[in-house]
């Protein structure tokens, strides 16, 4: 496959992805308006979608496929630990908020997780094992130019 077809596709994906990097870039904007947990997971998610936007140029100018995986590597595992450190923070915030109304003697408000919808956990469902496919293609592809060479 073309490595323009390639860079056409990642730059499809980032334009329909402004679901999801448009409102955390609001929530990075609000600053300490916003908790340190989603203030995390909004860099966690600006972190994954640049590392895709990212890819488009390099499969333009004709980047190594070492020089791709690298940066994507990168980008996957830094948007990966931030996400760890913001599932972290809020658990650390919520027993915070949770002793904070113990210490008032007074019945916490009603825990409110901001569970995935139906439609979420179905794209999660999909989109991670097509993500690991992907990610094994490209592997194939590399390992296949290296024994060719």
């Amino acid at each position: 496959m073309s490595p323009a077809v390639l860079a056409l596709g990642a730059t499809a994906l980032c334009a329909s992805g402004c679901v999801w990097y448009l409102p955390a870039a609001a929530d990075l904007r609000a600053g300490a308006d916003r908790p340190v947990s989603r203030r995390l997971a909004a860099a966690a998610c600006l972190t994954g979608w640049a590392t895709v936007a990212l890819a488009a140029p390099l499969l333009l100018a004709a980047a190594s496929w070492t020089t791709l995986g690298a940066v994507t590597g990168a980008g996957s595992a830094t948007a990966l630990l931030l996400a760890g450190l913001a599932r972290a923070h809020r658990g650390h915030e919520e027993r915070a908020t949770h002793r904070a109304w113990a210490a008032l003697r007074l019945r916490p408000p009603a825990r409110r997780r901001p569970g995935r919808t139906g439609l979420a956990r179905v794209f999660l469902w999909w989109f991670l094992p097509g993500y690991v496919v992907a990610a094994g293609a490209v592997a194939v592809v590399l390992i296949g130019e290296t024994v060719g060479r």
